[in-house]
């Protein structure tokens, strides 16, 4: 598949959550995909396990604005904070079904995310990912 072969689902809707898993393990059946609907636990979970130096892992993150409790910018705040080697090992695509301008804007903005995608997650959208990232670290890839 790739080098990317962790998929980190962080939205408060479960419902949306099923949705993306779904559509990564029909389009990379070999996936590992864990999902949150807890911010924090999220965070932590990216802390904790892509800080680890004994391991070259590399996760997709695809990431929810609103929330309760910590939204996308609040996350992406404390994200900033990780070391270099924890941030170069997750790449942030914010999926959101805002299409306000605005958080586009922030988004695009902010050096820790990739792209800005509207719900829902689809097979193409996944495959442009995980080959644009493959891409640029000289990785051939089927996608």
């Amino acid at each position: 598949m790739s080098h990317f072969k962790d998929f980190i689902i962080i939205d408060d809707d479960s419902i949306n959550n099923k949705l993306c898993r779904k559509i990564i393990e029909k389009t990379y059946p070999d996936a590992e995909i864990i999902d949150f609907t807890d911010p924090q636990e999220g965070f932590d979970h990216i802390a904790k396990k892509y800080s680890k130096t004994d391991s070259d892992s590399k996760g997709i993150l695809l990431l929810d604005i609103s929330m309760p409790v910590m939204d996308a910018w609040e996350f992406l705040d404390q994200f900033e904070k990780l070391d270099a080697h924890t941030k170069n090992r997750v790449k942030i695509h914010i999926l959101s079904s805002s299409v306000n301008k605005q958080d586009m804007a922030r988004a695009q903005s902010n050096k820790n995310v990739e792209y800005y995608l509207i719900k829902p997650l689809t097979k193409e959208s996944i495959r442009l990912i995980v080959h644009v990232l493959n891409k640029r670290l000289g990785i051939e890839s089927n996608d």
